[in-house]
């Protein structure tokens, strides 16, 4: 029961499997078999028996459908039989049909083969076009570069390379004419520097020319930007002047002149102001750097720039051999400086490190040294101050100029100090021989005024005040000589002139004040005392014109106060500041001054004595005449021994005596042997007296002793002085004649 429950069980599960293996794909009845093994152990034998009935049952109904439908499939055969000749002729048709086909398409061959070929072509050229494209843009950057060359544009050109190499070569570069191109773009590059260097050459050797126009320009405006302030201090001053003594009125109306003259020149000077890129074109600078930078070769650039511009520089700051000649020597020397520096300058603040402010500043200092000594050696040779003045300006335009660019100078106004102390040693040269010229002209007698008129135009010249000699009536006179005004003037103008210097060199108030005292006592003490020194030593200057003299040093003196009331009101600096310095005036030449009368009137006198005893109207002198005229010459050198005058040394002023004495003791103790025998010889006893002097005074003492004594020829004491006259006489006319004879 248990086997016929499991055979029950088992009948449908084949069945399934059996549908399943019938329906399925063959690919899957693998899984359904294997269930078939994967059951009860006989569960293979019992589906081998079910699957064997299923085929017979198969079997059977195929054998039923073929005898149902073997005669269908006999009437078909019949019927293929009969369509067979249909089925021949057929054949025929489409053969010949497909002949006609195979004719009809050789020309469609032909169109095709065409078509295709045309294709092909149609898509190389599409090819070509697209390649043609990639390139055509090389092509146009490369023609772009041709022309970029040919109208000199190189730094555009060399940016064009960086394009071609960077961006389009890249693209084409299986291509030979691309390696051409990039052969030939180093070439390019070195002609590309090559003209820029000498672009820059020219550059180089258009400023070397044009390095004083630049200069001159630069000074200008300098000196137009300074003009104005300086019209205005000196108008300030003036305004301070307005109630100080009416005879300074002079730097008021001047410096009002100034003033006015000034304006005019600022209205003039309205015109556009030409900078230095008006006159210097600096693109080659420009480009050539430019391009050296693109090219990476910057560092040669720059060394090359300041090598050659510090060639230029020593061309520039070399002198020619006579400047000192001509301010216009100067003036080119200075404007090439100044055009050189602007230069720099300029391409200090355009470029990036063509030039740096050390490399200018190292370059200014070498420049400063060379110029320093320059102006040292050529300004020793200028004698003429004038010439000075307009140097020390040129030198202070220059440094503003310079300084206004930012260089250094200070190191030319401490050289305008020396140049200063020459300006002054010119001037006081200078006034000497205006000083000259005035005693040279002087009467040395009072000025005489005959109306108020006269009197006016003296006191405006000279500030005398004398309440005496204004309550007196016409006509009356000055006491001083027409020199002392004259002299007072001549002052005046040399304080302007050293003023003029001390202008512009950036000092204090209170330095130039000392400046202009200082150089003004020079001008006192050293130049007028010693034109006056040398004016009473003239054999002309009687005793009248040296007591003249006296009286007009002492006008000159006492009218210091008034010069340094002149200098008060050109410096605005108050005498009673504690460090300002006083005029000396001439009280040193006032102890010199009586010296010297006492000198000249000494020597007047033993001038005037010696013509006496020499005198041709004094044809007799006897012996007792010359022993009184010995006591005069003694009580002469008693007065001459008593320092009659303090300062003199010794017995320098008993010397204005020795010719007379030497002769008088030569007769007092009639040594005419000693005389004769020393003669000549430096120790001599009686070496200032002249052979013909003492002739002519023996000869006399002679014509005496023959007429006035007639027992002369009795006494022999008589005789023999007589012989011995006649015999000295005979012996210093032979000494004369000799002396003649050798002359």
């Amino acid at each position: 029961m248990a086997e016929n429950g499991e055979g029950l069980g088992t009948v449908p599960e084949h069945e399934r499997i059996l549908q399943e293996i019938e329906s399925t794909d063959t690919a899957c009845v693998g899984p359904t078999l294997r269930s078939v093994y994967d059951d009860q152990p006989n569960a293979h034998k019992k589906f081998m028996e079910k699957l064997d009935a299923c085929i017979r049952n198969h079997d059977k109904e195929i054998e039923k459908m073929c005898n149902f439908h073997h005669q269908g499939f006999v009437d078909a055969i019949t019927e293929l039989l009969k369509v067979r000749t249909d089925a021949e002729k057929l054949k025929v048709q489409v053969t010949d049909t497909n002949r006609k086909f195979q004719d009809a398409g050789k020309e469609v061959i032909v169109q095709t083969e065409d078509i295709i070929r045309c294709r092909i072509q149609q898509r190389n050229i599409t090819t070509v076009v697209e390649k043609l494209q990639l390139c055509l843009p090389v092509l146009e950057m490369y023609s772009k570069l041709k022309e970029q060359m040919s109208a000199k544009r190189y730094y555009s050109a060399l940016k064009t390379m960086e394009q071609l190499e960077n961006v389009y070569f890249p693209r084409v570069s299986q291509y030979r004419f691309c390696q051409l191109m990039i052969e030939n773009l180093p070439k390019l590059r070195e002609d590309i520097k090559e003209i820029s260097m000498s672009d820059l050459k020219d550059f180089l050797e258009s400023i070397r020319k044009h390095s004083d126009k630049i200069g001159e320009t630069a000074m200008k405006q300098a000196q137009q930007q300074k003009t104005f302030s300086v019209a205005l201090q000196k108008q300030n001053r003036v305004q301070f002047g307005k109630n100080m003594h009416f005879n300074d009125r002079i730097p008021e109306e001047r410096n009002e002149v100034e003033l006015k003259r000034a304006f005019e020149e600022e209205d003039e000077n309205e015109e556009e102001v030409l900078t230095v890129q008006d006159l210097v074109d600096f693109s080659p600078v420009y480009r050539c750097l430019h391009i050296y930078s693109v090219l990476g070769d910057e560092e040669t650039f720059e060394n090359y720039y300041r090598k050659q511009r510090k060639k230029q520089a020593r061309l520039v700051l070399q002198p020619q051999s006579n400047m000192h000649e001509t301010v216009d020597g100067y003036r080119r020397y200075f404007t090439q400086i100044v055009g050189f520096f602007v230069v720099e300058d300029h391409i200090l603040h355009v470029t990036q490190g063509l030039v740096t402010r050390a490399y200018t500043d190292e370059l200014w200092n070498m420049a400063l040294s060379k110029i320093i000594a320059v102006l040292r050696a050529h300004s020793s040779y200028c004698t003429d101050p004038d010439l000075v003045l307009e140097l020390k300006n040129l030198i202070v335009l220059f440094a503003d100029t310079l300084q206004g660019y930012g260089f250094p100078v200070n190191r030319l106004f401490d050289l305008l100090f020396e140049i200063r102390d020459q300006y002054n040693e010119t001037l006081l040269k200078k006034w000497a021989g205006v000083f000259r010229d005035i005693f040279e002209e002087d009467n040395y007698s009072p000025i005489p005024i005959v109306n108020e008129e006269e009197y006016k135009v003296v006191i405006s010249k000279f500030p005398f005040q004398d309440p005496d000699l204004e309550k007196q009536s016409f006509p009356k006179k000055f006491p001083m000589s027409q020199s002392v005004p004259h002299i007072y003037i001549q002052v005046k103008e040399f304080i302007y002139a050293s003023l003029k210097f001390s202008e512009s060199l950036h000092r204090s108030s209170t330095e130039i004040d000392d400046m202009l005292r200082k150089s003004t006592n020079l001008l006192l003490t050293r130049t007028l005392s010693s034109c006056l020194l040398n004016l009473i030593r003239k054999p002309h200057i009687g005793l009248t014109e040296l007591v003249q003299i006296i009286i007009n040093t002492t006008h000159l003196e006492q009218a210091c106060r008034y010069l340094e009331d002149f200098i008060t009101n050109i410096t605005n600096i108050s005498q009673e500041t504690v460090h300002t310095t006083r005029l000396y005036g001439l009280s040193t030449f006032k102890g010199k001054v009586a010296q010297t009368a006492c000198m000249s009137a000494c020597q007047h006198l033993s001038t005037s004595l010696m013509q006496m005893l020499l005198d041709s109207e004094l044809k007799q002198i006897s012996m007792g005449a010359v022993q009184q005229f010995n006591l005069d010459v003694i009580q002469c050198e008693l007065f001459a021994s008593s320092e009659p005058v303090p300062g003199f040394q010794g017995d320098t002023l008993q010397l204005a005596f020795i010719d007379l004495r030497q002769l008088l003791d030569l007769f007092m103790v009639w040594d005419w042997s000693t005389y004769l025998a020393d003669y000549g010889q430096p120790a001599s006893k009686y070496l200032r007296v002249n052979p013909n002097t003492a002739l002519t005074l023996l000869e006399k003492m002679k014509d005496t002793s023959k007429k006035n004594n007639i027992f002369a020829q009795f006494r022999k004491n008589d005789r023999d002085k007589q012989k011995l006259i006649e015999t000295v006489v005979k012996q210093l006319r032979s000494l004369v004649n000799g002396m003649s004879q050798h002359t």
